[in-house]
C-alpha cells in the first residue's frame, strides 16, 4: 500500500458532467486521468501505470466507479456510480477507498449529475 502523499494542494471544487468525467481517461496523453469515488474527482495521473489504458485500475478512469470500488470489483459493468445497492460491509469498502484517495491524490473537483445514491 502506498504511503499518504505529504505534497497534496488544496481541495477544488470545479464542477464536471459525467459527459465531461469520461475525456478523462489517459487515452489522450495531453490530459490527466480522473477517477471519482461518491462524487469527489480525483487526479491519479501520477499513477498511470495503475489507473491508465488497459491497467488494472484503468476500468475506474474517467468516471465514478464508486460500486465497483465498494465491491472490490474490477469488472467494467460495476464501475458505474450508483452505489445505493452496496450492503454495509461494501460500504465501509467504498468509504476506505475515498478515505485512501483523498490521503494520496489531488481533488479537482466534483461531479455535478450524479445518480441518485445512498449517503
Amino acid at each position: 500500500m502506498q504511503a499518504a502523499s505529504e505534497d497534496l494542494v488544496p481541495p477544488k471544487d470545479d464542477p464536471y458532467t459525467t459527459e465531461e468525467l469520461k475525456r478523462y481517461t489517459g487515452e489522450n496523453p495531453d490530459l490527466p486521468i480522473y477517477v471519482a469515488i461518491k462524487g469527489t474527482i480525483f487526479d491519479v495521473t501520477h499513477k498511470s501505470d495503475i489507473y491508465g489504458p488497459g491497467r488494472s485500475y484503468g476500468v475506474f478512469a474517467g468516471k465514478d466507479g464508486s460500486k465497483g470500488l465498494g465491491m472490490s470489483s474490477l469488472k467494467p459493468e460495476h464501475a458505474i456510480a450508483d452505489y445505493s445497492g452496496l450492503n454495509e460491509n461494501d460500504m465501509k469498502v467504498l468509504n476506505d477507498w475515498h478515505s485512501f484517495f483523498s490521503k494520496r491524490y489531488n481533488i479537482v473537483g466534483r461531479v455535478v449529475d450524479p445518480p441518485t445514491t445512498s449517503s
